[in-house]
């Protein structure tokens, strides 16, 4: 049964490819289509994979990408993930559930602790760059470009499918892929922690 992908942007194709760093043939891939969901269809199937999760993390709404991102990542965090990496992710979960200045800021506080150096940090960042402004509270706004929280969320999911084992990464893409279609169609995208 086809998943019908409300939440990916539809109409606007053409001003999410320019940050998907597609090279000439995965820009001839999608160069013709229609929508977001079409082009992730047609990545997917030539094995374009790592540019098929950037079109999701940029496609979906700033808080869906963020979840979605959070997800992959809890999917291969090994069972000695630092209090600070976790404390990062956990940030940017709440940040999703309840998207306030606060939880957002909270969320950056997180990611700074972690040294920016894991996928869970920039689950955190993505939080962040949804926001209003990147200043310090009480300066002058200084907004993020839109497409930020998909950087980072793109980067998050990209770090999150190399994590320990490499071989892992394909098959992992592959799941991302698939969590990111079930929330791009109104569900969860809730992954299960990878087996060992």
């Amino acid at each position: 049964m086809s998943q019908t992908l409300v939440k990916l942007s539809g109409g606007e194709l053409s001003a999410v490819t320019p940050h998907l760093g597609l090279d000439a043939d995965a820009t001839g891939i999608v160069e013709r289509c229609g929508a977001a969901a079409e082009a992730l269809a047609r990545l997917e199937s030539a094995g374009f994979l790592i540019e098929a999760t950037r079109l999701v993390a940029h496609a979906l709404p700033k808080r869906e990408a963020v979840w979605w991102a959070c997800m992959c990542v809890a999917h291969t965090a090994p069972e000695d993930l630092s209090e600070a990496d976790r404390a990062a992710r956990e940030a940017a979960e709440d940040w999703v559930r309840q998207q306030t200045d606060r939880s957002r800021r909270m969320a950056f506080e997180r990611a700074q602790a972690t040294g920016f150096t894991s996928p869970e940090a920039w689950t955190a960042v993505a939080a962040f760059w949804s926001g209003d402004s990147m200043s310090p509270e009480g300066q002058p706004v200084v907004a993020p470009a839109p497409h930020f929280a998909g950087l980072a969320a793109a980067g998050a999911v990209a770090l999150a499918a190399v994590r320990g084992d490499v071989t892992r990464r394909e098959a992992r893409l592959r799941r991302f892929l698939e969590s990111g279609r079930n929330i791009a169609a109104g569900g969860p995208g809730r992954l299960p922690a990878e087996a060992a």
